[in-house]
């Protein structure tokens, strides 16, 4: 049952029951054992944990997850979403979209202020939406559609649309689109703006320092537009980068919780069976995604089919599912994941070394007296144990087919100017997410406009096949889900084909808590939304 009816159902037995009458005055932190419901509590600190250190502490021009766990807690988007991907009231309180699907018009809430107090306004998600279109990794594909944003009033924003974009209801949460304000970044380099390290949003909670390499803190927002929330006094948000040291934290209680499957998934099982902790999987659904190995096209060896072929047929995914994800994965070949549109078909190249040896000798790769056909490098995204263990498993596997790999560990910020702006790089391993559709989520990895060097998290390879780009602008636009299938299905075909990656698996992420946080979990953001719900029971 649901609180407010068991605290209902109470005072109204009160009335006839002296004896309840009592029980019925306490105040709302009260513990209903009989009921096994726990009451909401106000106040205390929750400590949070995340890795790697954050770049930036806006997602206006980043995906990166760290960022995204963090930025939420202070921007807000126009909306909310239930677990169930449905959306809900947030800087906007009610919306429509015409019968054509070509118009969305946001009413948005009024009285809602900025941590410095000015107004918010239809202008501030004007120019937010017009800059993520030019700067963030998504926003260019998610808005591809979009014509004209107009701004009748200051409570009213609409979207106008060259043609329909089946998804992009459910493209306003604030880890997708924030809001940011417009007076503090106009005129200024967004990209540079101290906002973005000290972010001034409408949230339940306001920045109050960041301690780079130790934490980041933030306090409640005590003139937030709903006086119910936030439930905690204060988020402390530890940078913690040893994997053992975080399950440590864990398990002595100083941390509360970690998402992105924060520990060694091999303390999974003494995590699980200590009682005052819990694991948690959903929260996932806008994250949900695969691992991959993605190949710079430039490269003199990478640029040969043959090549990429062998090193494709050099992979056993079990081994990766087995032995690294301790089974917490999915072997897939196929960058599209999300039902109903995922190829459930087998990989084109199955793991077989003898092939994949073959198909070197016939390009034009013979074996050196040492062994070696030639060496590459590889790049593990850092902060996540299962990246560079998958690349010490490459490096094993290859060595097999006489490639000679060299694994490179580095820092977040020298891995993104590496492979995204300075194109250093031969592979690079790392998990990139299906998001809400593909057409946003996948697109931005293999359409040749999202080549963008400068944007993390965009088509790194360097691809480009016009059929791929047409099949997923069709995609994006198309209302018949009979058609819009079988346009995935094509363009999944045609990048197993091509291969300008090679999709390993699609990993299970866990959410790690202490049993004393209450409501964590409640919107597909997972540990990524505002945690205004959360609460500590005391």
């Amino acid at each position: 049952m649901p609180l407010n009816s068991l605290l209902n159902t109470i005072r109204r037995a009160a009335r006839t029951t002296p004896a309840m009458l009592l029980t019925a005055s306490l105040p709302v932190t009260i513990t209903l054992v009989a009921h096994g419901v726990e009451a909401q509590t106000r106040g205390g600190i929750l400590n949070m944990v995340v890795t790697p250190e954050p770049t930036t502490l806006v997602n206006l021009a980043t995906t990166a997850t760290s960022v995204m766990q963090v930025s939420a807690k202070v921007t807000e988007g126009l909306l909310d979403y239930d677990l169930d991907l449905q959306p809900r009231p947030l800087l906007a309180t009610s919306w429509d979209v015409s019968g054509n699907g070509r118009t969305y018009t946001f009413h948005l809430r009024h009285g809602v202020k900025w941590h410095d107090g000015q107004p918010f306004t239809s202008a501030d998600v004007a120019w937010s939406l017009q800059t993520l279109r030019k700067l963030h990794p998504r926003a260019r594909s998610t808005f591809g559609s979009v014509t004209d944003i107009a701004t009748p009033d200051a409570y009213t924003v609409v979207l106008h649309l060259a043609h329909p974009a089946p998804y992009l209801i459910k493209a306003f949460s604030a880890s997708e689109t924030p809001i940011v304000p417009k007076h503090i970044y106009e005129n200024t380099d967004p990209l540079t703006n101290p906002a973005n390290n000290a972010p001034i949003g409408t949230g339940a909670f306001r920045f109050v320092k960041w301690v780079r390499g130790s934490y980041i803190e933030y306090a409640r927002n005590d003139d937030y537009w709903d006086p119910t929330k936030p439930r905690l006094d204060r988020i402390i948000v530890k940078v913690i980068g040893d994997a053992a040291a975080r399950s440590i934290a864990l398990e002595d209680g100083s941390v509360d919780i970690g998402g992105e499957t924060p520990v060694p998934l091999s303390d999974l099982g003494r995590i699980q069976a200590d009682p005052r902790l819990g694991l948690e999987t959903r929260g996932y659904a806008f994250e949900t995604g695969v691992v991959r190995i993605e190949f710079n096209l430039d490269n003199p060896y990478l640029k040969n089919l043959p090549v990429r072929q062998a090193i494709a047929a050099a992979v056993d995914r079990n081994v990766i599912r087995n032995v690294i994800y301790y089974g917490y994965a999915n072997p897939t070949s196929s960058p599209i994941i999300s039902r109903p549109y995922a190829d459930a078909s087998p990989s084109p190249y199955p793991y077989d070394l003898k092939r994949a040896n073959a198909l070197l000798d016939a390009v034009g790769y013979p074996r050196l007296a040492n062994g070696s056909r030639f060496a590459l490098e590889v790049d593990p995204f850092p902060g996540n144990d299962a990246y560079s263990r998958i690349c010490a498993y490459l490096r094993v596997s290859l060595e097999r087919i006489g490639i000679t790999l060299t694994v490179r560990n580095q820092d977040l910020p020298a891995y993104l100017k590496r492979i995204y702006t300075d194109r250093d790089f031969d592979m690079s391993v790392h998990g990139m997410s299906n998001l809400f559709d593909p057409s946003v989520g996948v697109a931005r990895l293999y359409t040749s406009t999202n080549f963008r060097p400068g944007v993390p998290f965009t088509n790194g390879s360097h691809y480009s096949n016009p059929d791929v780009d047409r099949l997923f602008q069709q995609a994006a636009a198309e209302p018949d889900e009979a058609r819009r299938k079988q346009e995935f299905l094509d363009i999944q075909r045609i990048i197993e084909r091509d291969l300008p990656d090679i999709t390993l698996a699609s990993p299970q992420y866990v959410t790690v808590y202490n049993r004393r946080l209450h409501d964590h979990t409640v919107s597909p953001d997972g540990t990524a939304s505002s945690f205004a719900d959360a609460w500590l029971q005391r």
